[in-house]
């Protein structure tokens, strides 16, 4: 699956001096293979058989409380108010105080009996579907570079995303729609880094969509003739290919014929595919999309039913109605309250709806941020960023349900059982979609790249 950009098959054959019959060989793998330059968005075999087909990323930016949601701890509250009782690590942000117990009881859920907070009573009634890892661990104390890593994989630099590498490997069962839609309000402070390609051909690069009632701009077609439309297009394409000539592989250029043929196939598709409008008022009830405290959030979740239902590849979601909304420095007991009311009804409307349509087993749901929070009190009613062990979870496309995997010790502070790093997730992922995450590379600057760099193992445990 490694991307070489300056010769063909049937080049390298001839310049090596292989025989007419290796290059006839050649001549059938380049026609079995479409060339990514003019189907960017064709589908591509994977490695191995796949256990999901498609994906839906619930993005909580700013770092969603795990203490507080998913991971209960007794002694926590026994010792509310007292100091931490072994030293923090050197990494830190500020100088945080003492325990803070969370405020909302917790109480044994499904037929499994995982223990859920009482602010998520909807996303509750589903935790047998659920694989809640309890021991994630991130390297950065700081949104940039978490959400960085946790969405590309690497904290620091420029990296394709996670669904740019899965465009570029599977291309997208709808040729109509883009394959990797990304769905914002607002902004995020990492903002395109999260979404964007990168190095690997700009065609993979997130579709960003911020207003939900005029998703994606310039639809329509002004002369309401398609043949017109097509006829530009042949044209236009002409000269493009005149244009590209003798010249270098220009990865943009391509990008940007791609667009032009996908915006015209869009015209016909995209819009029914984003008017949630067409769906019935006891969907749109079950989202909430009729109450002003979901509306926002259910929109997007019943945006990406639809997207995944008409074969879009990954779908990541941002709770975002603000820059950061889950990132409580202070005003924990307030606020928490608030995001946990206006996602947990549309994130269980999703895993209904999709169970319902026969789309969850073979579509992975992932929710998470990019961190957790810290088990000790910043000023007297917040907590500070926290990478050392948190909490996500995974439903559907043959992950385990009603299941825990991994710990943090009794106070939440360290992951101590079943350790599961950013990178352990993404080669899980990646094997999920039928990826070996060590073949699934692209060679740029002279050495080849891959979304988990030289970490990761496949979390085998939570597997169905």
């Amino acid at each position: 699956m490694t991307h070489q950009p300056t010769l063909s098959r049937r080049d390298l054959l001839a310049r090596t001096g292989c025989g007419f019959g290796l290059l006839a060989l050649a001549d059938m793998l380049a026609a079995s293979e479409p060339d990514r330059a003019a189907q960017p968005y064709a589908i591509r075999a994977p490695h191995h058989s796949p256990k999901a087909k498609r994906i839906i990323f619930l993005y909580m930016p700013g770092g969603p409380s795990h203490v507080d949601l998913f991971d209960p701890k007794p002694r926590l509250a026994a010792e509310n108010g007292q100091p931490l009782p072994f030293e923090k690590p050197k990494l830190e942000r500020t100088k945080t105080g003492n325990l803070l117990a969370s405020p909302w009881k917790f109480s044994k859920q499904g037929k499994s009996g995982i223990e859920v907070s009482e602010l998520l009573p909807h996303t509750a009634a589903h935790i047998d579907d659920l694989c809640v890892i309890r021991s994630m661990v991130a390297d950065n104390i700081n949104h940039t570079g978490a959400a960085l890593q946790m969405c590309t994989g690497e904290q620091a630099f420029s990296r394709p995303s996670l669904g740019s590498w899965l465009t570029y490997g599977l291309g997208t069962e709808n040729q109509n729609l883009p394959g990797f839609v990304v769905v914002s309000p607002a902004a995020v402070f990492q903002g395109a880094q999260l979404w964007a390609s990168s190095f690997l051909p700009s065609a993979y690069q997130g579709t960003l969509v911020r207003d939900l009632k005029n998703p994606i701009a310039n639809l329509g077609d002004p002369s309401g003739s398609l043949e017109r439309q097509r006829n530009k297009l042949d044209a236009l394409a002409r000269l493009n290919e005149l244009h590209k000539r003798d010249r270098v592989i220009d990865s943009q250029l391509d990008a940007r014929i791609a667009s032009f043929e996908l915006a015209f196939r869009m015209q016909r598709e995209a819009p029914e595919a984003f008017d949630i409008s067409r769906e019935s008022e006891a969907t749109q009830k079950l989202y909430g999309t009729d109450q002003p405290g979901t509306v926002l959030f259910g929109k997007q979740c019943l945006l990406a039913r639809r997207l995944v239902e008409r074969g879009v590849r990954f779908v990541q979601l941002f709770d975002a109605p603000q820059n950061n909304a889950w990132d409580h420095h202070g005003g924990l007991r307030e606020n928490l309250p608030k995001r946990c009311q206006a996602v947990d009804q549309p994130i269980a409307a999703l895993l209904t709806d999709l169970k319902s349509r026969g789309l969850l087993e073979d579509t992975l749901v992932l929710w998470g941020g990019e961190f957790g929070r810290t088990p000790t009190a910043e000023g007297n009613n917040g907590r500070e960023h926290h990478p050392f062990g948190f909490t996500m979870w995974l439903a559907g496309g043959g992950i385990r349900g009603g299941m825990v995997h991994g710990a943090t010790d009794e106070y939440g502070w360290h992951s101590v059982q079943d350790k599961v790093h950013v990178h352990d997730l993404h080669a899980t992922i990646l094997h999920q979609m039928g990826f070996d995450h060590e073949r699934l590379t692209y060679r740029h600057g002279g050495r080849d790249y891959r979304l988990t760099d030289v970490h990761g193992q496949v979390v085998k445990e939570i597997l169905s």
